[in-house]
C-alpha cells in the first residue's frame, strides 16, 4: 500500500512538472512570437519611411543689406511624382540673369536673387561702358636693358650723322637785331621778315628735312623722355601759355613748351602717314598746328600746339621735336630743355627732356588710339 502511494505521488509530481514545462514553453513561444511580429512591423515601418516623400525646408535668404526675405513658415513636401529627373537636351544651360527670379520647387512663392559683389563668370567678354581710348605709349630710353641701350645709342648716332649729311644744321638766318627784354612783340616788318626767311629755307631744304623725318619715324623708343608724376610738375603753365596764344583744345592735343628764345619745332607723325609741322599746318586727317612760336625770338616762355578738334583717326601717333634755330644774341644756350603734354579725351601724360642744337630730331614718345576713339566725342 505504501509503495502504491509513493508511486502515485511521484506520478502526480511528474505530471505537474510536465504541465509547468508546457505552460512555460507556451509563454516563451508567445513572447518570441510577439517580438518577431514587432520586428516585422518595425521593418515594414522602416521600409515605408524609406520610400515615403521627403520633407523639405525652404532655406532662409538674405538681401545684400542683410535683411531676411520672408518665407513660408511651414514645411513643404514634394510629391514623389514631382521628383526632378535629368533631362537630356541639346540646348546649353544659360546662366541665370540678374533680373530673373528663382522659383523654388513645389512652391508658387518667388524668391528675389541675393545681390553679391562678386564678378559673374561668363564665356562672353564683358564690354566696358567707357572705352579705353589711349591704349599704349612707347618705351623710353631709360627703360631699356644694357644691350638695348647700346643698340639705341648706335641708332641715335646714325640719326645725328644723317642730319649733318643733309646739311640741316642751319646758321642764324636772322639779323642780330637787339631784342627787347621780356616778351615784347616784334613789329609787323620784323615778323614778316622772319617768316620770309624761313620760307626761303624750307623751299631749299624741304626734301632733306622730309628725308630726315622719315628716318626719325622709324624709331620706336622715346629719346630719354621721362613720364612726369603730378608732383614733378612745377610751374605748370601750359594752359596759361595756350590761352595767351589762342591755342585750341580738342579730343587729341599735343603741346610743347620751353623756357628760352630758341626756336623748337613740334612735328606730329599721324596714322594717315602725314606729318604736321610748320610747313604743313593742317592735315587731311583733321589735325592742325595752330600755335607756332619763336620763328624770330619773341618769347622765353614759348609754346606750340597741335590739335584735333573733332575725331582723331585710330592708329599710332609719334611726337617729334626738332631744334630748328638757336638765337645766340638772346643769351640762349645750345641745349634747350622742354616739356611735352599729350591729352587724349581728357587723359593727360606729361614728358620732359632736352635737345641740343647739333642733335637730330628727337622722337619724344608715341601713343596708340584704339578704334573706339572714332565713335567718341
Amino acid at each position: 500500500m505504501a509503495i502504491s502511494l509513493q508511486l502515485l505521488a511521484i506520478g502526480i509530481t511528474g505530471g505537474l512538472t510536465l504541465l509547468s514545462i508546457g505552460i512555460l514553453g507556451r509563454v516563451l513561444f508567445a513572447i518570441i512570437s510577439s517580438r518577431l511580429q514587432q520586428s516585422k512591423l518595425l521593418d515594414a515601418a522602416a521600409r515605408r519611411e524609406k520610400h515615403a516623400p521627403k520633407v523639405t525646408e525652404i532655406p532662409t535668404h538674405f538681401t545684400s543689406a542683410g535683411s531676411t526675405i520672408q518665407q513660408s513658415k511651414g514645411r513643404q513636401t514634394k510629391k514623389p511624382k514631382e521628383r526632378i529627373q535629368p533631362v537630356e537636351s541639346e540646348e546649353k544651360i544659360q546662366p541665370v540673369e540678374s533680373e530673373e527670379r528663382i522659383q523654388p520647387v513645389g512652391s508658387e512663392e518667388r524668391i528675389q536673387p541675393v545681390e553679391i559683389n562678386q564678378p559673374v563668370e561668363s564665356n562672353q567678354p564683358v564690354e566696358s561702358t567707357e572705352p579705353r581710348i589711349l591704349e599704349s605709349s612707347s618705351l623710353q630710353v631709360d627703360e631699356l636693358s644694357i644691350g638695348e641701350r647700346e643698340e639705341y645709342d648706335a641708332r641715335d648716332q646714325a640719326r645725328d650723322e644723317n642730319i649733318r649729311s643733309l646739311r640741316l644744321l642751319i646758321e642764324d638766318l636772322f639779323e642780330n637785331d637787339a631784342t627787347p627784354e621780356g616778351d615784347a612783340p616784334l613789329n609787323e616788318n620784323q615778323e614778316q621778315s622772319s617768316i620770309e626767311l624761313r620760307n626761303t629755307w624750307i623751299e631749299q631744304f624741304e626734301a632733306p628735312l622730309n628725308e630726315h623725318a622719315t628716318f626719325i619715324e622709324q624709331e620706336e623708343i622715346g629719346s630719354g623722355i621721362l613720364l612726369l608724376e603730378p608732383t614733378d610738375l612745377e610751374n605748370d603753365d601750359f594752359e596759361e601759355r595756350l590761352q595767351r596764344e589762342g591755342g585750341k583744345t580738342g579730343t587729341v592735343q599735343i603741346s610743347l613748351a620751353w623756357d628760352d628764345f630758341n626756336d623748337l619745332d613740334l612735328h606730329m607723325f599721324c596714322p594717315s602717314g602725314e606729318r604736321i609741322y610748320f610747313n604743313n599746318k593742317k592735315s587731311a586727317c583733321g589735325g592742325e598746328l595752330d600755335v607756332d612760336m619763336n620763328v624770330q625770338p619773341t618769347s622765353n616762355n614759348a609754346v606750340e600746339n597741335i590739335v584735333w578738334t573733332g575725331n582723331a583717326p585710330s592708329g599710332t601717333y609719334k611726337v617729334g621735336v626738332h631744334f630748328y634755330q638757336h638765337h645766340p644774341e638772346i643769351n640762349t644756350t645750345t641745349t634747350c630743355k622742354f616739356r611735352a603734354r599729350i591729352t587724349v579725351h581728357g587723359e593727360v601724360r606729361d614728358y620732359s627732356g632736352s635737345i641740343k642744337q647739333t642733335q637730330a630730331m628727337q622722337m619724344v614718345t608715341s601713343f596708340t588710339l584704339n578704334q573706339n576713339n572714332e565713335d567718341s566725342d
